[in-house]
């Protein structure tokens, strides 16, 4: 077993796993990446193992709103890219910063296990084209994405038509010919219904809830880069979006659409105009939940039926960290309870990078938590003030940095959120992890004062 002690290992190289490399080389901290597939950028690279990208995948947010600070996307990159220019975006990334000498790439991590307390080191097992191996690290940061492990449902009966989930989705042409059922209308949902409008026979929607319909284009800009400039209380700012989605939206139920149940910004909106654009025209049926399926006829809760020759479940995702005991993780419910989605309370030698949704985050406040962790880490090892602070502040017990926003209890919002909460608490952080000597008299910034999941 090799002793790679002074080291971290790093599990992932995509987006969240690269911005995390980049950072802690930037520290001073040595490390060692391990990424299932042959190359960078995750989820995006659709020749990954494990990617879940569909052929007619775009961003959903805009580029100049999701790309990292330090390294803008190109001119030439439309608004709103496809996930082919991502992938280019984060193999350039890699290729500017030289990253990739620091990944094992075709390397599974099976294991990871701690030998004791912090500072005691953890057993790391990974296997490759050589074989399985282990070595001692430093600590471990996890970097492996959150949307790779489908949550299907459970549906009573039995369908005799194609029942897959949308991870199994790639190209419209699975629809040729079928009256194909979409179940679960968030953002991908929506989009593979319009993928199936155009190629299938037919297509229906089944939701369980109404959603709130965010166009991408208001006043001919990204909608995502309007809000920017003036930085509006929550209450206030669900008036004025409402007000605007009223004008550029409309009243998505009368075309069939239910009425959300929950306050504007409680879950996720759906950025997508089309499917409305669709429905308006009869091209779409929204359907409500399934009550039970019975050989290609499924029936509804509403008492109606329907028959289809496929039925893709858009259903999301569950974290899923497979090589690592559940317990580490200090679960809550459905997800890691971590200082600021990232720090556990107790270990110091235990991190999760990129467990963290809000609406407009984008990658530069992924690239912020990254940060923190790596200064933090560095702080520790250098004795300073600083990180003995924040290291007290996140054993003392928080909460998660909702900004009061009361989201949905669903496994998919159990990390999320505010994302002016959020970063000002990251970037407080990083600030005074910055500082040093008698700056660390100063006190713990108000806005990382007991807020994180």
């Amino acid at each position: 077993m090799q002793d790679t002690r002074g080291k971290f290992a790093l599990i992932g190289a995509g987006p969240m796993g690269l911005a995390a490399a980049k950072v802690l080389r930037e520290q001073g901290i040595a490390f060692q990446g391990f990424e299932l597939h042959s190359d960078v950028g995750g989820l995006w690279d659709i020749t990954a193992p494990r990617s879940t990208m569909y052929e007619s995948a775009h961003l959903i947010s805009s580029k100049t709103m999701t790309e990292f600070t330090d390294f803008p996307m190109r001119d030439e990159v439309a608004e709103y890219p496809s996930h082919r220019e991502m992938a280019r975006y984060f193999r350039d990334f890699a290729d500017h910063y030289d990253l990739r000498h620091d990944y094992i790439f075709g390397a599974e991590v099976t294991e990871t296990t701690p030998l004791g307390d912090t500072g005691e080191g953890w057993r790391v097992i990974w296997r490759d084209a050589d074989g399985t191996h282990e070595a001692v690290f430093d600590g471990v940061l996890i970097a492996n994405g959150t949307l790779s492990e489908p949550n299907m449902p459970a549906f009573t009966g039995n369908f005799s038509g194609e029942l897959i989930h949308s991870s199994q989705y790639r190209s419209a042409a699975q629809f040729r010919d079928k009256r194909v059922l979409v179940v679960g209308a968030g953002n991908s949902g929506c989009d593979i219904a319009v993928d199936a409008i155009h190629h299938g026979q037919s297509c229906d929607l089944s939701m369980r809830r109404g959603y709130y319909f965010v166009p991408k284009y208001i006043f001919g800009k990204p909608a995502d880069t309007l809000g920017g400039a003036v930085r509006l209380p929550m209450a206030l700012k669900r008036i004025v979006d409402g007000t605007l989605l009223r004008w550029f939206v409309g009243d998505a139920q009368k075309y069939g659409f239910p009425k959300p149940d929950y306050k504007l910004y409680e879950s996720h909106p759906v950025v997508n105009s089309q499917v409305l654009f669709h429905a308006g025209h009869g091209d779409l049926t929204v359907r409500p939940d399934i009550a039970r399926l019975c050989g290609k006829t499924v029936h509804f809760k509403d008492g109606t039926h329907a028959d289809y020759d496929m039925i893709l479940a858009a259903t999301g995702y569950k974290l899923h960290y497979p090589f690592i005991d559940r317990a580490l993780l200090n679960w809550q419910g459905d997800a890691p309870h971590l200082y600021l989605n990232a720090m556990h309370p107790e270990r110091d030698d235990l991190f999760v990078l990129g467990m963290v949704e809000a609406s407009g985050l984008g990658w530069q406040g992924r690239h912020e938590q990254a940060e923190m962790v790596a200064r933090y880490i560095a702080g520790l090892r250098a004795g300073t003030p600083e990180a003995q602070a924040l290291r007290s502040e996140k054993a003392g017990g928080f909460t998660r940095a909702t900004g009061g926003t009361a989201y949905l209890k669903l496994a998919r919002m159990a990390y999320y959120v505010d994302k002016a909460t959020y970063r000002r608490a990251v970037t407080g952080w990083i600030k005074r992890l910055k500082k040093s000597g008698p700056a660390a008299k100063e006190p713990v910034p108000e806005a990382a004062r007991k807020v994180a999941l």
